[in-house]
């Protein structure tokens, strides 16, 4: 399952976005995405988890949840 994590921290790499779903379940891929001209975070990425479960476990708990001063924002992808 494909999430949608919204209003992240700049500075927040991908491995630390990572380490905030990993204990969940597994992770298969985590993507931050880039503005083609600066190089810096959008404040956005996706997190895929290939179990629905899990996945659902991880939206229900992160959601809301403050990392490094601001309430993230996680939901299932279009």
């Amino acid at each position: 399952m494909k999430l949608l994590v919204r209003n992240l921290d700049r500075n927040l790499s991908e491995e630390s976005l990572r380490a905030l779903f990993e204990p969940y379940g597994s992770v298969q891929s985590c993507t931050l995405v880039m503005d083609q001209k600066t190089g810096a975070s959008k404040g956005f990425g996706f997190v895929e988890m290939p179990k629905p479960g899990e996945a659902k476990a991880a939206m229900k708990q992160l959601n809301g949840k403050e990392v490094t001063g601001l309430p993230i924002r996680v939901k299932k992808a279009d």
